[in-house]
């Protein structure tokens, strides 16, 4: 039974796992399995990575997944396939290119008319001079007159088209390149599907749900937040909020969308440390899979060179009537069949090989290989015989013979070191089956028949994978950080409380994710030795076991939308503070005053006396507190002594806690509704007479 008869079952998608870049789906289908066990899953994307596909059986005991692989499938369009935008961008090309001919014939017509001129008859040598006729001289400048302000005329009517058109097409073409991905790029939709074999199912009653996942390219995220709070409350409401964009060639429609902060291409495997021991005996190496070719390899296909020159399917025409004829075209090559070879995970499917596998060289777990590489001239193949130069295959009758290989001049030098005698090694691309591509019987120089690596996706796939790609160089909205630069060193994932709908059209679309609850304070701020303006701060504390990335913050107060700011990194139990711009409704000023004088037995000592005072004046209709900074001199000079005169306190230091300067001192003062208050401050400088402070003695 092949794959072609297997049973067709449709999928859903149900879950999408956005990562930093790229995204896991998961879909699901049911049927009935039939009795040899083979079914399609089909709905699966051009874009998705071959090499990332799951399978499992959900709910059915006894039941597993023994194989799966993925195939591609095509088929024509129904008749009333949506097409709208992609009709309408190809009628307005026409239409365009429609107007772009009449406008040039009109400006050709403008050409010829205006290089009409006069032209005398030719005068022989012995006729006299004959006198202008002016009346034929005006009648034709009247005539080109005429003709041209007509044709004027008509050239703004079809330049003001062309104009309109081109406007339309430019909509047109924006529009379809916005448009979502899902649908079909062409005529006849191509599309992957697994195929599946289940064993076990013969017991199951009922039908069976099976799980697929694959990864695909093309899905960025970042986070954003959005803040409500009411002035004078402890508390609010943060919500989680996302900025989703993907283009994978499918629309995630109704689906439950969780986002990580994780590389999806980064290798979770551990690395194998192997020992290394002294000595003479070594531990045998593992079996490879790698065996030499048989003898005569290249006779099996000596039957396909005598058959002649395959016929031509696109020769040019013979002309007829004994001219001379033109070499016909070199075909192209045959299209490749698909052949199957078992690897680590079961039989998958080999493009690029020809129909009917015959008889080569065959790995430990059945796959065809193919040996190392020749190594470069001069240069020998390690732990392996001298690379020899391949022999020229012989002419078959009826083509033509293949050229003979190309020859590299080496370089002179010292004479290449004997190779090590052993078993060829072959390289890690030979050993990978998954990317193994049977080369046809059109291949020369050693390789028909034989296993190589091949490209990692087909050129269809890989154009999917490159449109899907260009997501990533989205421009990011305000104050927007990407996932796994927030992040750090610590993955998280947030799950979406409810399912979204998010198109293939390359887009920002945002997704609310849920409510994070967070402690909330405002707190008034002002360093009036800078800027005598108070200024309004939330504080956030975060009391979640999962950290806020780094992103937008929508900030609401009492219902008024106030601004949107830059919110940081807040690792969990972590503590920061939003600025939310100035309060005008607190006023603070701020006044200095500065005595000097000189003390000691010889006023060998100059102190430096600083009066601060700060007024603080509320005319909120709630309490407030605000928090004064002031700054005090700091010294490393063991003969100055700086002395404090106030009430003020030092911050507090420690994890998690606000960096601020040194010398920095806190006032906290708690205003009534409609209330002021005043705090003295300052301090005493005492330096040596024949000393000075930097910048001069006077402070502010």
């Amino acid at each position: 039974m092949t794959a072609e008869t297997a049973r067709r079952w449709a999928s859903a998608l149900d879950s999408v796992v956005v990562y930093a870049q790229g995204a896991l789906c998961r879909r699901l289908a049911r049927g009935t399995v039939p009795a040899d066990g083979r079914v399609r899953v089909a709905g699966l994307p051009r874009s998705m990575d071959p090499g990332s596909l799951r399978a499992r059986v959900v709910g059915a005991p006894g039941v597993r997944v023994a194989e799966a692989r993925v195939e591609v499938e095509a088929e024509p369009l129904a008749p009333g396939t949506p097409d709208e935008l992609r009709r309408e961008v190809e009628r307005l090309r026409d239409a365009y290119a429609a107007a772009q001919a009449r406008r040039d014939r009109q400006l050709g017509l403008i050409e010829e008319v205006g290089a009409l001129r006069p032209v005398p008859p030719a005068r022989k040598r012995d006729d006299p001079h004959r006198r202008t006729p002016v009346d034929a001289w005006l009648g034709l400048a009247d005539f080109v007159e005429e003709r041209l302000t007509g044709l004027h005329s008509r050239l703004l009517g079809l330049e003001e088209e062309l104009r309109r058109v081109e406007h339309d097409l430019t909509v047109a073409e924006d529009r379809l390149s916005r448009a979502s991905t899902d649908a079909p790029p062409a005529h006849v939709s191509t599309a992957l599907c697994a195929v599946l074999t289940l064993d076990g199912a013969g017991d199951a009653e009922g039908e069976t749900e099976v799980e697929v996942e694959y990864g695909v390219p093309g899905a960025v995220w970042v986070p954003a937040y959005r803040l409500t709070h009411r002035q004078g409350e402890g508390a609010g409401r943060l919500v989680l909020r996302a900025s989703v964009a993907q283009r994978t060639g499918e629309d995630w429609t109704g689906v439950r969308i969780a986002l990580a902060t994780a590389d999806l291409r980064r290798r979770t495997d551990l690395p194998r440390l192997r020992s290394v021991r002294i000595g003479r005996r070594q531990p045998a190496p593992a079996p490879s899979g790698w065996r030499e070719p048989p003898a005569g390899l290249a006779d099996l296909f000596a039957g396909y060179d005598a058959a002649g020159p395959r016929p031509d399917a696109y020769a040019a025409p013979v002309a007829v009537g004994g001219g001379p004829v033109s070499a016909p075209p070199t075909p192209p090559p045959p299209p490749p069949a698909p052949v199957h070879y078992g690897g680590p995970h079961g039989a998958l499917p080999v493009p690029g090989g020809a129909a009917g596998s015959s008889p080569g060289v065959f790995g430990e777990t059945g796959a065809l290989l193919s040996p190392p590489p020749p190594a470069p001239a001069g240069r020998p193949r390690t732990g392996g015989r001298p690379a020899a130069a391949p022999a020229p295959a012989p002419a078959a009758p009826g083509r033509a013979a293949p050229p003979p290989p190309p020859v590299s001049a080496a370089p002179a030098g010292p004479a290449p070191a004997a190779p090590v005698t052993g078993p060829p090694q072959p390289s890690g691309a030979e050993l990978d089956y998954a990317s193994l591509v049977l080369c046809g019987p059109e291949e020369q120089d050693g390789r028909r028949g034989r296993l190589f690596p091949g490209p990692a996706f087909d050129p269809v796939t890989a154009e999917y994978r490159r449109r899907a790609e260009r997501v990533a160089a989205l421009p990011l909205p305000g104050h927007a950080v990407r996932p796994r630069e927030s992040a750090g060193s610590f993955d998280h994932r947030f799950d979406a409380a409810a399912p979204a709908d998010i198109p293939s059209d390359g887009t920002w679309h945002t997704v609310t994710v849920g409510e994070i609850p967070v402690g909330l304070r405002t707190e008034y701020v002002c360093v009036p030795s800078v800027e005598q303006v108070v200024y309004t701060t939330l504080v956030l504390s975060n009391a979640t076991d999962q950290a806020l990335l780094a992103g937008p913050v929508e900030v609401t107060a009492d219902e008024d939308f106030l601004l949107t700011a830059a919110l940081p990194t807040l690792a969990p139990g972590g503590v920061c503070r939003v600025g939310l711009g100035p309060a005008e409704a607190i006023g603070v000023t701020r006044r200095t005053n500065l005595h000097e004088s000189t003390s000691g037995l010889r006023n060998n000592i100059t102190v430096l006396d600083h009066r601060v005072r700060v007024e603080l004046a509320n005319r909120l209709a709630v309490p407030v507190t605000v928090e004064v900074r002031e700054r005090v001199p700091v010294t490393s000079d063991a003969d100055v002594r700086i002395e404090e005169r106030a009430d003020w306190t030092a911050p507090e230091d420690g994890a998690g806690a606000e960096h601020h300067a040194p010398g920095t001192r806190l006032w906290r003062i708690e205003l009534p509704p409609g209330g002021t208050a005043a705090r003295d401050g300052g301090y005493e400088i005492r330096i040596p007479a024949g000393k000075a402070l930097t910048g001069g003695n006077r402070r502010s």
